[in-house]
């Protein structure tokens, strides 16, 4: 696969559109966030927001959270952005995300190193996030581990709470 010229920055308000569509084609309709949550996301935690583009300025990819004092995602959280915490002790992930074209080319990886970086510039004590079971081995090479079938129902899915703690990655 041929390799690709891409940056690594947080979000801006003008970046809303690009995201929204590289949501559309990643997710089911059921589970993905549409632009008013984006828009409030933007507006409400761009520090724990960030996007791969292309050196024309074309969103290929990016990811996003919420900080929080629990340890566990809640539908909840998807929703509402006031349900951000700064000072959070956790640094959530809500969607890692690169469109199908440019995958297998470590921007995923690239993207999820940059929020942990940043998560563990800020003092968080680690991360979450929930996945499908077909990614759980995924996130456990970033050092999560799978911490059970979650509460969440989001979409309809099942997924599992992974929790990678900065203590026990030697972070």
């Amino acid at each position: 696969m041929d390799s690709v010229d891409y940056n690594i920055r947080m979000v801006r308000k003008e970046d809303l559109d690009g995201v929204a569509e590289v949501e559309a084609l990643c997710f089911p309709a059921a589970e993905a966030a549409g632009k008013e949550a984006f828009r409030q996301r933007i507006g409400r935690f761009p520090e724990s927001f960030f996007v791969a583009e292309l050196a024309g300025g074309t969103i290929i990819g990016f990811i996003n959270g919420c900080a929080t004092n629990g340890n566990t995602i809640c539908d909840e959280m998807f929703e509402n952005p006031d349900l951000h915490d700064p000072d959070g002790a956790y640094q959530s992930v809500f969607g890692l995300d690169v469109a199908e074209k440019w995958r297998g080319r470590g921007i995923a990886a690239a993207l999820m190193d940059r929020l942990i970086e940043e998560a563990g510039r800020r003092g968080r004590k680690g991360m979450i996030l929930t996945c499908k079971d077909r990614l759980i081995h995924y996130y456990e090479k970033f050092g999560y581990r799978n911490m059970g079938v979650s509460g969440s129902v989001h979409g309809g899915a099942i997924w599992y709470d992974m929790l990678l703690d900065f203590k026990d990655a030697g972070k």
